[in-house]
């Protein structure tokens, strides 16, 4: 059989093939599901035993022996020496060795909070990290394994490498399971099932009504166990479709065989709201599953970025089980490849955050906590501009400079001053933090030359794409986590010096490009937008781009040569410009924007749509000398979409206006739109947390909105057109303002 053999030998068995799921057990040690090159799914079992760490006082120490020799759970303890990355030496520890990863995290619970004053390391691992660093394995990675007779692994050896730009992708079974409408705003009526066919036979569809309940129930048992699928991809199956089956399944003293893992129980994890980055983020509730895997589309992190595919890339680099690297954020996956890079260096991962901010005058505080370059962009409409980016300039500061927590402070060994700052970083020995970026920016920057040598037919383009997208998520976050507060292997120190070699880079490169006189239009922390008489190809540039490399030691590239570029004033203040506001057209007709109404998540989509309508008309000028002509054409096209706004043309889904809620309901002093809609879903039992985007109509009255998840379909006569006649116009004025047309020119020309 194809990918399985034996070893007669020794009577063992090799099978090879990719790695599907891992979980602590019980019984078994560690349960081990690989997708074999036979076709056939194994499980497979090993005994992992797995440690922590303590330090502290002596005293408190043997008093933790003590305790923990008196567990009825069997421990190995032992004194050692281990690594701290914070210290020079080594120092002495408890380790606490427990035979199955099953039992430790309840063990660690009881010490803990015997023994609050004492520092852990390496508690909270997930299994799936300690058993990738102990093997060198990953999450789907092609491997070989031998094991005995009764599927007892000895040896695990991995095929490939994380870094691998073309992976041998595996043959994944995808059911795909999704309501035919939005069971938050109305209750679903049919299930819409789809069977990928990794052989490459024809898809499979079902159509399952949900009453009556058991025929949907049987059905939807047969499906599973037909298909047996290794991946369940749903729409709204954390938060209501498999909850629901699974309570249907209940009510009917039916199994719904979810897992593939025989006798384990669904995992939930329930929703949360917290603080990040100046915003409230809600992370709605999660169902994982035991031998397969479970993705919902709508509870995905980033899945609306990147897909699947960039969730497999997820998986691949960051070690987490695809459900898992699939929902969580990119600032969790940077962490745990540093507790990866950390444990195969045998660096101990501290269970909290350990270094506090040194102390700091006034004066140091000004100048170290300054941030990335800005230089404010010259309002107006610009030709024939390039815009110059440092690839992944953040991370590629810190790998190029050896910018980690553990190689940044004030009196180092052979260190380098920083520049700007009262302090040194210690280029002699790779710290933690570049070691775990080098690979990646590796890996992104060839993933990127591929792409660049792709014509734009070629099939494999979206699926690099998707996979250098979540590539670009972990190297956007890996900058921010190191001033963290709650980052095991942050500091604020080394935070600071990333954007201080920042700032120096950027002046190095504005100055390179004045020194070969072109005109700096705009500088935004890694960008430039640069412009010169007579440059408009893209061989124009190389000597530039030369230049600004040779003087930085940092890769750049060239985003592109606009046929023309707009950057926008502030609507407070036309005086003053926006940095990042600004949109124009590439020399392919390719349309860049930010900071616009068609780029904000809180624009309806008839606004949105219209604007980008009017840009794509813009964006066919050939250069923009011409964009005056395209004029009457917008105006004509205006006229007809608010003409379309008027006579109630346009669907009641198109005016919906999403917005967060920043806070709880009865918080708010004065109620904004999105909390006036919550406190009518309230009202209709449909309670909303802090961090939910709560959906709306604007509507003629009090209170104003209508919110859109109501269980009554709203009435078409209570719209208040005005108010989405307002935000058309605002939208569109936006896009016409570098022809110099007013919000009230454009009113004007379109009501008199």
């Amino acid at each position: 059989m194809r990918g399985l053999r034996s070893r007669t030998s020794i009577n063992m068995t090799e099978y090879t093939g990719w790695l599907l799921d891992l979980f602590a057990d019980p019984q078994d040690g560690v349960v081990l599901w690989l997708l074999g090159e036979d076709g056939a799914r194994h499980r497979l079992r090993q005994r992992f035993p797995v440690t922590f760490f303590a330090s502290g006082p002596p005293e408190q120490l043997r008093q933790l022996w003590a305790f923990l020799a008196s567990q009825p759970v069997p421990v190995g303890l032992a004194r050692r020496r281990r690594r701290d990355l914070f210290h020079p030496e080594p120092v002495t520890i408890l380790a606490v060795t427990v035979e199955n990863a099953h039992t430790q995290p309840g063990l660690f619970f009881r010490a803990s909070r015997r023994f609050p004053d004492l520092n852990y390391f390496d508690t909270d691992l997930p299994i799936t990290l300690r058993y990738a660093a102990a093997h060198n394995v990953f999450p789907l990675v092609r491997c070989r394994i031998s094991a005995d007779a009764d599927g007892w692994i000895r040896e695990i050896i991995p095929l490939e490498s994380r870094w691998d730009l073309d992976p041998q992708p595996p043959p994944l079974r995808i059911l795909q399971l999704t309501p035919d409408r939005d069971p938050y705003h109305a209750p679903p009526e049919m299930l819409n099932i789809a069977a990928n066919s990794p052989e490459g036979g024809p898809p499979f569809r079902y159509c399952l009504p949900f009453q009556p309940v058991r025929p949907l129930i049987v059905g939807l048992r047969a499906i599973l166990r037909r298909h047996d699928p290794d991946l369940l991809l749903t729409t709204w199956g954390d938060t209501w479709l498999l909850p629901h089956l699974m309570e249907l399944a209940q009510e009917l003293d039916l199994s719904l065989p979810l897992n593939r893992e025989a006798g384990r129980d669904v995992a939930f994890k329930a929703s949360t709201s917290y603080f990040s980055y100046g915003q409230v983020i809600f992370r709605g509730q999660q169902v994982h599953l035991f031998g397969r895997f479970h993705i919902d589309r709508t509870n995905a992190m980033m899945f609306g970025d990147y897909g699947l595919e960039g969730a497999l890339e997820m998986a691949r680099i960051t070690t987490l089980p695809l459900q898992v690297a699939a929902r969580v954020s990119p600032g969790s996956g940077i962490s745990t490849m540093q507790m990866w890079v950390a444990l195969r260096r045998g660096v101990m991962v501290p269970w909290n955050k350990q270094q506090a901010e040194r102390p700091k005058s006034a004066m140091d505080l000004i100048r170290a906590d300054q941030g990335g370059m800005v230089y404010q962009p010259l309002v107006g409409l610009h030709k024939n501009v390039a815009e110059i980016d440092f690839i992944s300039m953040y991370p590629s500061i810190m790998a190029h400079f050896n910018i980690s927590p553990e190689t940044v402070g004030d009196h180092l060994p052979e260190a380098e001053p920083i520049p700007q700052l009262n302090c040194k970083v210690d280029r002699s020995i790779p710290g933690l933090v570049p070691e775990t970026l080098t690979p990646l920016l590796g890996k992104r920057i060839a993933l990127k030359n591929r792409l660049a040598e792709l014509p734009l037919w070629h099939p494999d383009r979206d699926l690099y794409k998707a996979r250098a997208s979540a590539q670009k998520w972990l190297l956007v976050v890996c900058f921010g986590y190191l001033g963290y507060k709650n980052a095991r292997f942050g500091r604020i120190e080394a935070h600071e010096a990333v954007t201080a070699y920042g700032r120096e880079l950027l002046l190095r490169g504005k100055e390179a490009a004045e020194d070969q006189e072109y005109e700096v239009l705009h500088l935004y922390v890694d960008g430039m937008w640069v412009q010169k008489q007579g440059v408009s190809a893209v061989g124009d540039l190389q000597s530039l781009l030369e230049d600004i490399s040779r003087r930085t030691e940092l890769p750049i590239a060239l985003e592109g040569i606009y046929r023309w570029v707009a950057f926008l004033p502030s609507r407070v203040d036309a005086r003053l410009p926006v940095p990042n506001r600004y949109f124009g057209v590439f020399q392919d007709g390719s349309i860049k924007m930010r900071g616009i109404e068609a780029r904000r998540r809180d624009t309806a989509p008839f606004v949105a749509q219209t604007q980008l309508e009017m840009l794509s008309m813009m964006a066919r000028a050939p250069d923009a000398d011409h964009l005056p002509g395209i004029l009457p054409e917008i105006l004509a096209f205006l006229r007809r979409r608010l003409a379309e706004l008027r006579a109630g043309g346009v669907p009641l889904e198109d005016l919906v206006v999403g917005q967060k809620m920043s806070r709880e309901l009865d918080e708010y002093i004065t109620p904004s739109p999105a909390a006036r809609a919550a406190a009518q879903l309230e009202a209709a039992g449909k309670p909303a947390r802090p961090g939910q985007r709560i959906r709306f109509l604007y509507t003629l009255g009090d209170p104003g909105v209508r919110a859109w998840d109501l269980p009554e379909e709203p009435n078409p006569a209570v719209i208040d057109v005005p108010r989405y006649t307002t935000l058309l116009v605002r939208a569109a004025s936006t896009a016409l303002q570098p022809l110099g047309v007013s919000e009230e020119m454009l009113q004007d020309w379109l009501f008199s």
